[in-house]
């Protein structure tokens, strides 16, 4: 395979093959040990936290509550539990601080689902498929509050991908590998980051949150961007790095703003460089002497790739 094929390879050349694979060796620790602390209770009898990722308690103390799961429960007419709200106002104020969809690249379990179906599908080079406008998800976002108020139940959490397959490998429902599959289909042949990027209201959700969040990914040193292109190829969402890469010439600062970005951190791990790190949105002032003569040497279709 080529290196086009492998983003980052000249990564690892420069900076080792631990460093160039730092932040995506976190996140996988993140979604393991998450899933880990759920299952010490039902399968080992050790109680560290009670729930699921909808809701749940930690060391019969701190309570966390999802606040998707929870706004869908008050929009039906469900009067929340102090105990819930607490929870929930918790949870906002970490994904303030952190970006709101840091919970899809670190914390939902159907990332390592999502990211295996994409491995295959570009490992095999298959068609890329439907691509449905970013927006679908914000429509399919005010469908769920929509239907839950005129149902009065939270209707999307029986189809809910991420709260089905959560609680089936928490509880051993088996049926949940039935839902886990069907979006690894949809993602490998029908829709390339189909489901997280284009479809999922849980990602719009936090993605309005991550839009006024603290933590952000700068392209602080982009002066420095040989154009490999390898930040574009590993990342899940890649039309949020053109801005902040590429607006040296128009004086846009290098802090990726977007709410749709996840804080995944690859583009950190791929660039040789060291274009790429973690800042907060109020550093985006944009330098006065900065300037490259090459930013429009690459294609807007290029950067969409």
């Amino acid at each position: 395979m080529s290196a086009k094929a492998y983003p980052g390879q000249e990564a690892i050349k420069e900076k080792g093959w631990l460093a160039a694979y730092k932040w995506l060796i976190l996140r996988r620790a993140s979604q393991l040990i998450i899933l880990l602390l759920f299952l010490l209770g039902p399968w080992f009898g050790v109680w560290i936290v009670k729930g699921n990722l909808t809701s749940s308690l930690i060391l019969d103390v701190v309570p966390l509550s999802d606040p998707f799961i929870l706004l869908q429960s008050l929009i039906a007419g469900h009067v929340a539990a102090s105990t819930a709200i607490i929870g929930a106002a918790i949870v906002m104020g970490v994904y303030l601080l952190l970006g709101g969809r840091v919970y899809c690249s670190f914390v939902c379990p159907m990332n390592f689902v999502t990211d295996v179906s994409r491995w295959i599908a570009k490992r095999f080079d298959l068609p890329k498929g439907w691509k449905p406008a970013r927006e679908t998800r914000l429509w399919i976002l005010a469908a769920v509050m929509i239907a839950a108020f005129v149902t009065g139940v939270m209707a999307w959490e029986m189809l809910n991908p991420v709260t089905v397959l959560h609680r089936g490998l928490v509880y051993g429902l088996s049926y949940t590998w039935t839902v886990a599959l069907a979006i690894f289909i949809f993602d490998m042949v029908v829709s390339r980051r189909g489901w997280c990027g284009h479809l999922c209201p849980m990602g719009a959700f936090y993605g309005l949150i991550g839009s006024v969040s603290l933590l952000r990914v700068s392209a602080k040193r982009r002066t420095a961007c040989n154009d490999c292109m390898d930040c574009f190829a590993v990342c899940p969402e890649p039309h949020v790095i053109t801005p902040a890469l590429r607006g040296a010439n128009t004086g846009t600062g290098p802090v990726i703003l977007s709410g749709d970005c996840t804080n995944c951190g690859r583009c950190i791990d791929v660039c040789s460089k060291d274009v790429f790190e973690f800042d907060v949105r109020f550093n985006n002032a944009a330098p006065a002497n900065e300037g490259r003569a090459d930013t429009d040497a690459v294609s807007t279709d290029r950067h969409a790739a």
